[in-house]
Parts: structure tokens; sequence; C-alpha cells
């Protein structure tokens, strides 16, 4: 099981962390047939299937985690129309249902949440548990500092949403776009990052949204106090793992992967048990 440091469920307690939700908790959950979403290799390898050849310079981008230079090339090659289409299939229309993990991250009860993801999981969970008052924002919006200075929950979508396809982040030419076009946005994490606790779960260190926000942060602030990432055992060297942390000012908590990631969502649960027990005793002692 995770151990969870005193400060990470403090922030939480406190409503001063920041949730950010990879792909890889929207992996967790499974629709009526069974079906699963892919992991962004395995949707990589699909669209490329769909593709007519060569693609032996794409299996290398690969392979070197080019994961940007290699999408910008797989939606090149198969057009807006069938990238569209095969999008839509993976993220939409098998109607996923939300996981135990997904539970559990909402009854943490932070104010924020951010994911990348595509798919619409997490925020439908939020949206019928909250009776649709849950507030959801695209890294597009002109609104989102409002939003964030408002009451109530927040889920901002990093890299859009399948609903609206063409406003996607997928590509190398996208983020590249988006950080121009919505330098507004990446501002405001930025400064999320100097006020607030980041944990990150399901998400991977080479995410370049990830990368930059945080060195970004950590050198040009000088700040002491990491932000976390949840990440499975031996996935990172001890020695990577270090120069990681250090560059990044990210602590990694680390779990077994064993029986689909289980001890995850159980180290959540033993997280929302922590944070109830914080929270009741701010409500005795009024020392928010």
């Amino acid at each position: 099981m995770i151990e969870w440091p005193d400060d990470l469920v403090s922030d939480i307690a406190r409503r001063k962390c920041v949730i950010y939700i990879g792909s890889g908790v929207s992996m967790n959950s499974c629709n009526a047939q069974g079906k699963r979403p892919r992991t962004w290799w395995d949707l990589l390898n699909y669209m490329m299937e769909r593709m007519d050849n060569p693609k032996n310079h794409i299996n290398k981008l690969l392979k070197e985690n080019d994961y940007l230079t290699a999408c910008e090339l797989i939606k090149s090659r198969l057009g807006r129309d069938r990238f569209v289409r095969i999008i839509r299939e993976e993220f939409l229309t098998p109607s996923y249902k939300a996981a135990k993990i997904h539970e559990e991250l909402f009854k943490l009860d932070s104010r924020l949440t951010i994911t990348p993801n595509f798919d619409k999981i997490y925020e439908t969970y939020a949206l019928s548990q909250t009776n649709g008052s849950t507030v959801v924002k695209y890294q597009y919006d002109n609104d989102i500092q409002s939003a964030i200075r408002e009451d109530g929950r927040l889920i901002i979508k990093a890299h859009g949403s399948i609903d609206s396809p063409e406003k996607l982040i997928f590509t190398r030419n996208e983020y590249a776009k988006a950080r121009t076009n919505n330098r507004h946005f990446y501002e405001i994490l930025e400064a999320l990052s100097l006020t607030h606790t980041f944990i990150f779960i399901g998400c991977g260190v080479n995410d370049p949204d990830i990368r930059l926000l945080l060195e970004d942060a950590f050198f040009k602030h000088n700040s002491y106090r990491p932000h976390f990432m949840l990440m499975p055992r031996g996935i990172l060297h001890s020695e990577h793992q270090n120069v990681i942390e250090e560059s990044m000012n990210l602590k990694i908590l680390n779990y077994s992967k064993n029986n689909n990631h289980s001890e995850l969502t159980e180290s959540l649960s033993q997280l929302v048990s922590l944070v109830e027990d914080v929270r009741e005793e701010l409500r005795e002692n009024g020392n928010w």
C-alpha cells in the first residue's frame, strides 16, 4: 500500500490540492461488453494498422517515446475523417462506465481536477453525483480563471474533449499551437503549481505538459515543497527516478501493478479515510 505523506493528506483535506487524472485512470473502466480503453501505445498501433505502408519510421518514433511526432504523422496519414472516426469509436461510442478508482477520486472532494483525457468518464460520473453542478471547462475557454475563483467543483479538460474532435490536442503541432493561442491557460497552470499541491495519477513523467509545468515552477521559483505522482513500482530505475524527482521537484509514490493495479485503488480508498479524519479534526479545532 502507498504510504501517504502527512503534507499531502493535509493539503487535500484543506482543498489546496489539484487532482491531475491521466489515461491510466481511464483504463480501469469498461463498458457493458467488457471493453476497456486502450493504452496510448495500443491506440497508436491500432491507428497504424488502419494506415497504408510504409510506417517503419513511425514505429521507430514510438520506440523512442517520441509520441507527439508519431501522433503528428499518424493523424496526417489517416486524414481528418478517419482520425475522427477512430477517436470517437475509442472514446465515445463504447459508453465506458466509471470504475471504483473514479469513485475514490471523487470522494477526495477536491475543488480542482485537471485531466488531459479525451474521454468523458470522470466528468460524467462527477456530474451525476453532483446533480449537474460540477463545472467543466476546456483549455481554450477564456473564463477559466473566474471558474477557479468561484465555489464548487471544477474539472478542466486540458487537451479538449471527444465532443469536439477538431479542438483536441493530439499532435506536436497542436501542442505548439495551444501554447501560443491558449497562453492564458498555461499561465494559470503555473500559478496553480505555486499555490497548490498537484497529485498526478495515471500519468507518465514524459508528458510534455507535466515536464514543462514542474521544471519551470521549480527552476524559476525555487519552490521547496514537492508535487506528487503515483507510479507503478519498477517502471523507472531508482537512479532515473531520483533524477526525475530532483529536476521536477516531484515525489514519486510507488505501488504494485499486480492484479491490474488494484493496490492503487485500495490505497486511494485509504487516502479518502485519512483525509476525512483530518477534515474532522479541522472542523473541531477551526484551524483551516
